[in-house]
């Protein structure tokens, strides 16, 4: 006997715009031809539980006619279970019933194979993984399925086939005895019963929650069912008594009231227990009526008269009328014991509040799903979830519409509203993982919402195992599959908005912040060259990089290279750093100088040889007296005069060692009237009157400053000072003061 792959006998989603502006079209014996279809299909079929389809067909069927589902629906329950008995399906369904019904059924049974195959992938994961991950595996599984119920909620007739597909396979389990998947019962309290309580199907949703509860924690279940001392029905039956009576004795009273009675469930009863860490005989609300009248004051009035016919207890009233919750949620409660002594639970309310409560931010759900913490005040639920749901309780109204002569009312607010789930999509992985996209997402934006990695390399993508070009727009449910190469970076076409292959901004920032890394790693390659070829050109290939990068403030020597390539700092500074004063040259470098007599001096400087040749001071060195100084024949412009431990000379000698010649200074050091410019270099710490304070230090000391240049660099000052002296000696003492003063690292001659 074959299996069908139908996952737990659970049916899934197609669109619900569908049923307002396509509709499944109402056809003259539609359900019965539907099933007569179906028959010698699935009559010997069973599903993965053990059920036989057919009769799972036939229940879900009835389950839809109970909740107001239309006969055309209905009958598509049954063609949603012979696609997977047929070989070209679609074809086949919409020759015989339309294309409307061979969507629903397509898209339905694809949804139903697409959520089987993540839970199989789930369970494996889980086995792989051990017991301490089981928590995470399961509620990854929960936000799944989640997920791909909203991915397809834009079909109500799906969403109502799912729902009522899932309680009869837990009927199927309850009536069978067999074991139950602890995964499917948990599913089915975490996602379907909080999805059938916001539509407001509460028949559905109660039995959904007590099943799967009943599955999950059998002893606790049937702890509570015998602290219960009738059986449902006889308490649904109480509660019906009572509610006929509030209700005609309030209209003898001239108050207009609507009166709603219920037995609390058993699920309902524990989940109080534990949320308000009660006792049994402390839920008071075991049964409960709900009073709804036309104005606040009727509420007071219809309170009084129920505290005159009851007995109130005591600590057990609030008036939330007159101090509404934290949410807006308005309402009269109290508890009273009936002629038996059993406590019931009144709310009293307008009907406004009641929309409120049932459709605002106050929603009964969402103060019944916000956990333990709701029971607190607390709401936790998301706002985008809470928008598509509204729009469904809308179209569950329609779709009870179409079960009527009035099927074509609401169209165009249908489609309106319906564009509202427009604003994401889910598509999945090879490996059934459900992925959450904007809507327009392509390929590309799919790859970045995986892995980053996997987006940059991607090339190509196969969707629902069909290559397509990448800048193809997803849409709800395909399989999205890329391929990628080992190494490489993304497209800028990819940044192209007119081109489409983005529509999501987390990809976008990817995408640019890749070519931004690029970019910086370039100018970091141009800054290090740069540093690296003066390096050379200053002879101290042995500097440390990083020490020297510390030497002028930077962190680091990347620091100092994105500087350096983007061309904010001048190489001039490191030139400054590099040279420190050289000692003498070693003997046999330069000439050897001749020490003339001081007969025969005719002016500042003494030419030997060559008396009246002209001669100028080198402003590479800015020589002064006493430095040791020599002489170096240029072409047109005389003899240039340099300290003897230039680098500058010494490279000319090394090149024209001929054109060099003896110099000496003409008179005594410091008493022939004349004065030389000399560069001054200063490091210091950058702060307010740095400059101020050196520049009175060669005030003091009669210096006249002739030039300043001046650069801060992330807080260190570079200071070149030309001062007039008339001998150098001089210079080393001011030079000391200098270096006393606060802040000053090094002050030297250049």
């Amino acid at each position: 006997m074959k299996s069908s792959s139908a996952e737990y006998g659970s049916v899934a989603p197609a669109p619900l715009v569908a049923i307002t502006s396509q509709g499944l079209p109402e056809q003259a014996g539609a359900l019965a031809r539907a099933r007569a279809f179906a028959e010698p299909l699935l009559t010997s079929e069973t599903l993965d539980t053990g059920e036989n389809i057919l009769a799972h067909a036939d229940a879900v069927a009835g389950i839809l006619k109970r909740i107001g589902g239309s006969e055309a629906m209905q009958a598509a329950c049954f063609l949603v279970y012979a696609c997977d008995h047929l070989n070209k399906p679609q074809e086949v369904i919409t020759k015989a019933f339309g294309e409307s019904f061979a969507k629903l059924a397509m898209e339905t049974t694809k949804l139903v194979r697409v959520q089987r195959m993540a839970r199989i992938t789930q369970a494996s994961a889980t086995h792989a993984l051990g017991n301490a991950p089981m928590a995470q595996t399961a509620a990854a599984q929960t936000e799944s399925v989640r997920k791909m119920l909203l991915a397809f909620s834009r079909d109500l007739r799906v969403v109502m086939l799912r729902l009522a597909s899932r309680m009869q396979t837990l009927r199927f389990f309850a009536a069978s005895k067999l074991p139950v998947p602890a995964g499917l019962a948990r599913e089915s309290l975490q996602v379907f019963a909080p999805l059938a309580n916001r539509l407001g199907i509460w028949e559905i949703k109660w039995e959904l929650e007590d099943l799967s509860f009943r599955f999950l924690e059998p002893d606790t279940y049937r702890q509570i069912a015998s602290l219960l001392d009738e059986k449902r029905s006889e308490r649904e039956a109480s509660i019906e008594a009572l509610r006929l009576h509030l209700a005609e004795d309030l209209a003898a009273q001239g108050i207009t009231a609507t009166v709603q009675g219920r037995p609390k469930h058993i699920y309902s009863i524990v989940k109080k227990m534990r949320g308000k860490s009660l006792g049994f005989e402390q839920v008071y609300d075991v049964r409960a009526l709900r009073i709804v009248v036309p104005t606040v004051p009727d509420c007071y009035a219809a309170l009084a008269w129920v505290h005159s016919h009851f007995r109130p207890i005591n600590d057990e009233f609030d008036d939330y009328i007159a101090r509404p919750k934290p949410n807006g949620y308005q309402s009269l409660h109290t508890v009273v014991r009936d002629q038996s002594g059993k406590p019931i639970e009144v709310q009293l309310r307008t009907q406004a509040m009641h929309d409120h409560a049932e459709h605002g931010v106050a929603a009964h759900w969402a103060y019944k799903e916000a956990g333990t913490k709701g029971y607190a005040g607390a709401v936790s639920a998301s706002s985008d979830y809470d928008a598509k749901i509204a729009v469904l309780r809308q179209l569950l109204a329609w779709e009870r519409d179409l079960a009527g002569a009035h099927a074509g009312a609401g169209q165009s607010d249908s489609a309106r509203d319906a564009s509202l789930l427009d604003d994401r999509i889910y598509v999945l992985t090879p490996d059934a993982a459900v992925v959450e996209l904007p809507q327009g997402a392509t390929a590309v934006d799919f790859a970045y919402s995986v892995h980053t990695s996997l987006g940059h390399r991607c090339r190509g993508a196969k969707i629902d195992g069909q290559m397509l070009p990448l800048n193809t727009p997803l849409k709800n449910g395909q399989t999205v599959e890329v391929s990628t190469i080992k190494e490489g970076g993304p497209s800028r076409d990819w940044l192209n908005p007119e081109l489409g292959f983005l529509a999501s901004h987390r990809a976008r920032s990817k995408v640019r912040a890749w070519f931004n890394v690029q970019a910086m790693g370039e100018t970091l390659s141009k800054g290090r060259e740069a540093v690296e070829r003066l390096l050379q050109r200053e002879g101290k290939t042995s500097v440390k990089l990083d020490d020297l990068a510390a030497l002028l403030g930077f962190n680091s020597a990347d620091a100092l290279f994105e500087v350096v390539g983007k061309d904010e700092f001048s190489l001039r500074n490191i030139e400054i750093v590099l040279r420190p004063p050289e000692p003498p040259p070693e003997q046999g470098e330069v000439p050897q100088l001749k020490k003339p007599s001081a007969a025969g001096h005719s002016g500042g400087v003494l030419v030997v040889g060559v008396d009246s040749l002209m001669t100028q001071l080198a402003n590479c060195c800015k020589p002064a007296p006493p430095d040791l100084i020599t002489g170096f024949v240029t072409r047109g412009k005389g003899v240039a005069v340099h300290r003897s431990d230039c680098s500058n000379l010494r490279n000319m000698i090394l090149r024209s060692g001929d054109r060099c010649i003896d110099v000496a200074w003409g008179g005594a050091p410091g008493k022939s009237g004349s004065v030389y410019p000399v560069d001054v270099a200063v490091q210091a710490h950058d702060r307010q009157g740095l400059l101020r304070d050196i520049s009175e230090v060669f005030t003091k000391e009669k210096m006249n400053v002739i030039g300043v240049q001046t650069q801060s660099i992330k807080g260190t000052a570079w200071m070149t000072f030309t001062v007039e002296v008339s001998e150098s000696g001089r210079l080393a003492k001011v030079l000391g003061i200098v270096s006393d003063l606060a802040g000053v690292r090094s002050a030297r001659r250049r």
